[in-house]
């Protein structure tokens, strides 16, 4: 009879830290929606076979599409204070990628090939020319693979402090695996994520690595970020992709095979940025590298002006 209540009282308590936990992770995601500030964008929607893809367009000219980093955070925003900088030369489309910002969240593994299928599909239907694209960080990857398999629609690529070649190359392994089906738990994996992509660690990573100024990030930055990590139906899914690789490939032969013009975009500021970036130019010695002076990852927020230069320089 003690063994029964024991179990009760256990089943009781289980079923109460569940209800509870469900409640915190429902809190979290009402409070950092609950300004709305994706939506007083001028918006569009393409509407892909895997779900609405959100989008940006303005100015006139030449075609540009940037594509932000591959992080539960990322968003249209990261291009916000770039954005206006472009628009006098160039028609400037800005997407959020599946699983991403507005964009639909659907609950899959995200993979490297998806996105290349993605921008093609895009290029194709939303712009409809060769177009010059701009990539920030894990998201080098996409244009990369994506011009190695079909050219025709793309011109010229920079990429922005993008990973060390080795990075992409990593799979997922055991650990990765256990940790996916953990994140993938509908209550406690939720909490997990909510932890991770919580304020405190956004301004963190923005502070350690972001930028190199740390006095340039405010709080309706920290604001887009967190919101954009919690929009949607399965905002946790990219992110279990991301950290545990599966949205990672090796693009060595994609970097030999492009004959487009590629630029790399460094901030001076990384510890090691140079030999990172001189080791695509092994692989294909046509690559330039230019580096921005008191930045670190994002020059595209820290010193837009000095990049938006470097793009007209670029692509004349």
């Amino acid at each position: 009879m003690k063994t029964k209540n024991k179990l009760l009282t256990l089943l009781i308590l289980s079923s109460s830290a569940i209800t509870t936990t469900t409640f915190i992770n429902k809190l979290i995601q009402l409070e950092a929606t609950k300004s709305k500030l994706s939506e007083k964008q001028t918006s569009h929607y393409y509407k892909w076979r895997l779900g609405d893809i959100h989008y940006t367009k303005s100015g006139s000219g030449k075609p540009i599409l940037l594509i932000h980093d591959l992080s539960a955070a990322s968003s249209i925003y990261e291009w916000n204070r770039l954005i206006p900088l472009l628009t006098k030369n160039y028609t400037v489309y800005a997407m959020d990628l599946l699983g991403c910002g507005s964009s639909e969240k659907i609950n899959t593994t995200y993979t490297n090939y998806l996105f290349v299928q993605l921008i093609t599909d895009f290029i194709k239907s939303e712009i409809g020319h060769r177009t010059n694209i701009i990539t920030t960080g894990e998201s080098a990857s996409i244009p990369i693979m994506a011009c190695s398999n079909n050219s025709e629609f793309f011109d010229q690529i920079m990429l922005i402090n993008p990973l060390s070649l080795s990075d992409y190359c990593q799979i997922p392994g055991k650990s990765a695996r256990l940790y996916k089906k953990i994140v993938e738990l509908p209550v406690l994996g939720t909490l997990l994520y909510n932890i991770a992509v919580s304020k405190d660690s956004i301004n963190k990573e923005l502070k350690e690595n972001g930028f190199y100024n740390s006095y340039n990030i405010d709080s309706f930055l920290i604001d887009h970020y967190y919101e954009a990590a919690h929009l949607g139906l399965s905002p946790k899914s990219i992110y279990i992709s991301q950290i545990c690789n599966y949205t990672k490939c090796n693009i060595i032969n994609g970097l030999k095979k492009i004959n487009n013009s590629i630029y790399i975009v460094g901030g001076q500021e990384i510890q090691n940025i140079i030999s990172r970036l001189e080791e695509y130019k092994i692989y294909n010695p046509a690559v330039e590298i230019s580096l921005i002076p008191e930045t670190k990852n994002l020059p595209q927020l820290e010193r837009p002006d000095y990049l938006s230069e470097l793009i007209k320089t670029y692509f004349c």
